[in-house]
């Protein structure tokens, strides 16, 4: 069992490295006054990482006011 969690480890890392290497061309995204220009690999993290935060949060509101309504 051991070696297959090692052979998904390295298979998804290439995976991974492959996208990042393909995707070096610099994008700007620009919002209101603000402007940022990136890698393309780094931007497709950073939004990622940032639906994640935002979704836990929604989430975590939701559940909390769940709870505050099943107590009343």
């Amino acid at each position: 069992m051991h070696f297959i969690y090692v052979s998904l480890i390295i298979v998804l890392a290439t995976l991974v490295l492959v996208f990042t290497f393909q995707n070096l061309e610099l994008v700007t995204v620009a919002f209101l006054n603000a402007q940022i220009t990136l890698p393309r690999a780094a931007m497709i993290a950073v939004i990622y990482f940032m639906g994640m935060l935002t979704g836990g949060i929604v989430t975590a509101a939701v559940k909390s006011w769940i709870r505050g309504a099943s107590r009343k």
